[in-house]
């Protein structure tokens, strides 16, 4: 294992982080407020409680997953599709740095980033409500495989776009619409008996009730069947990320 390859990428992308710090941490807690200002005040006035939970602290989970899924994807996804824009990832293939290596430096900076983020709209919710963390273990475990899984999922995505139209694709007209369809801000419980079953084939169901029962000890599905939709979908982007390397697609042409 090449640590210092590692090592080299991951320092680079986290100092292209940290190039826009401010901008990156401002955003999500400009957003972090507004969504409580808009669904924790307006809505949250009609709607006190959901399963035992104050509404306020209920969106916490779903503002997080939110956040975090959709920065992990396009950190990852711009910071590989970026030397291959201008040809530098040639230069990376031809030293002796094996793709897993790649992936673990480029993967980890961006599941690095989301966290991050994840920690400071944290921090900025606790400001609006009391947060009474159940299972803090279980709430950072999950955090980092959502973190890791979709910066893979991202890689994924930076590989397979043409252009940076194409980088946004995916996050903006798949997983945010998944996010918002998928209890990030309502209980699956509340939705009709109809709707339910629909609901239960969206994947990001498992993702968002598996972190909010970590937060509060509720959840619309078990908790197994949360963790194990993580760890499939973690196996399946690293199967990919796999083939991807193992064909040459779209970064060998």
């Amino acid at each position: 294992m090449n640590l210092h390859a590692i090592l080299a990428i991951y320092i680079y992308e986290m100092k292209r982080f940290f190039r826009t710090i401010l901008e990156s941490l401002l955003s999500p807690v400009i957003s972090t407020t507004l969504y409580f200002v808009v669904f924790g005040a307006a809505i949250g006035g009609r709607i006190e409680e959901v399963e035992g939970v104050s509404y306020a602290a209920f969106i916490v989970p779903g503002l997080i997953m939110l956040s975090v899924m959709t920065q992990a994807i396009s950190n990852a996804s711009f910071g590989i599709y970026f030397p291959k824009f201008i040809g530098t990832i040639f230069e990376l293939l031809s030293a002796p740095v094996n793709f897993l290596e790649i992936v673990l430096g480029y993967v980890g900076a961006a599941a690095t980033k989301a966290l991050m983020i994840g920690a400071v709209i944290l921090i900025t919710a606790s400001i609006f409500v009391e947060l009474d963390i159940q299972h803090p273990v279980i709430m950072v475990v999950f955090l980092l495989m959502i973190c890791v899984s979709f910066a893979l999922f991202g890689f994924i995505i930076g590989i397979w776009a043409e252009n940076f139209q194409q980088l946004q694709l995916i996050p903006l007209l798949v997983i945010t619409p998944l996010v918002f369809l998928g209890g990030a801000f309502y209980s699956v419980s509340m939705l009709p008996p109809a709707w339910r079953v629909v609901t239960l084939f969206n994947p990001v169901v498992y993702l968002i009730s598996g972190f909010r029962w970590s937060f509060f000890g509720v959840a619309d599905v078990g908790i197994g069947y949360s963790l194990l939709a993580v760890g499939l979908f973690f196996g399946l982007c690293l199967a990919v990320v796999w083939l991807i390397f193992k064909t040459g697609y779209r970064i060998k042409s």
